[in-house]
């Protein structure tokens, strides 16, 4: 296939990663070609991080395939509407064949079939401008994001703005949840306080991102979901985090969400990212993360979110 787009993933960050699950990001490319003219077939396979989806069979059998919690139709947010990134325009989305976009859609024409271990039941489609039929699974939709079939490069990416797609991308399991990694905790320094932080993925390479707690949650409850948890992405786990910076591993625990995912918890408090992240200007003159740090739960949900201190 003639390789027309080029997807940057640079930093050392990127490359420990690759590392982890056995496959090089340095420089890539998406292959270009039309859509998908048969029905789609969603497959399964067993990787580093556990059975994932993956496309079936067609021109794009063993792709990867994400989704991002920012979705939450009928509000997207990776969608097709292009910005300027760096000098360079860029979507999140678009069909599978787009160029321009960064997670291209994994789109079908008609109803897509489930290959062995999917359940047909959590399949479906939704159509969308500028997209056309995309692929859902659990009400999720589906997108790539490498350029070839085997690959899994997206997994744990945090792209609350740059670019501004709002949300957190995961591998896709059989039973419709995202599959987490365990995940890495650290601290970062923030408005003149050390708090508690994740090690995240980024185009730019893997960042620190701080992490917030509800007022309105218990030890064994988070009452942030709907859209609260979109705005709110919860820390989520497969196993033990990662502890960088002394952190004490007997405050580490997680609890169990409706669907069956596992939220990160530091002395009892579930952990939170934020959706909006952005840099503000703290008290010593510097711009900082830690935007979210003081804001309110969105409604229905109550309370606000702060800072953990280690």
């Amino acid at each position: 296939m003639k390789a027309k787009r080029l997807k940057y993933v640079w930093g050392v960050g990127a490359a420990l990663l690759a590392s982890t699950v056995g496959f090089s990001t340095a420089l890539i490319t998406v292959p270009a070609g039309s859509a998908t003219a048969k029905p789609t077939t969603i497959g399964v396979r067993t990787g580093a991080f556990g059975t994932m989806l993956q496309v079936g069979a067609g021109k794009y059998a063993g792709y990867t395939v994400y989704m991002i919690t920012s979705d939450q139709p009928p509000v997207y947010g990776c969608t097709t509407k292009p910005i300027n990134l760096f000098g360079m325009p860029i979507a999140c989305a678009g069909p599978s064949n787009d160029q321009k976009a960064e997670w291209p859609a994994v789109t079908t024409t008609g109803a897509p079939i489930a290959g062995p271990g999917v359940d047909q039941k959590l399949l479906g489609t939704v159509k969308r401008a500028g997209i056309g039929e995309q692929v859902t699974y659990a009400g999720h939709p589906l997108y790539y994001f490498e350029p070839g079939a085997d690959q899994i490069t997206g997994e744990g990416w945090d792209e609350p703005d740059i670019p501004p797609w709002h949300g957190l991308w995961y591998l896709v399991s059989p039973s419709g949840s995202a599959l987490a990694w365990p995940g890495t905790l650290t601290t970062i320094k923030e408005h003149s306080s050390t708090v508690l932080a994740a090690l995240e993925n980024t185009l730019a390479g893997w960042e620190v991102f701080p992490l917030y707690s509800h007022s309105g949650d218990t030890s064994s409850t988070s009452t942030c979901t709907g859209s609260c948890s979109v705005a709110w992405p919860p820390m989520l786990t497969s196993g033990e985090p990662a502890l960088m910076n002394s952190l004490s591993a007997s405050k580490v625990g997680t609890i169990k969400l409706s669907d069956g995912e596992l939220q990160l918890t530091y002395a009892g408090k579930p952990l939170y990212f934020y959706s909006n992240e952005g840099v503000t200007k703290g008290p010593d003159g510097f711009e900082t993360l830690g935007s979210g740090n003081g804001l309110k739960a969105p409604s229905p949900a109550s309370g606000t979110f702060s800072f953990v201190t280690p």
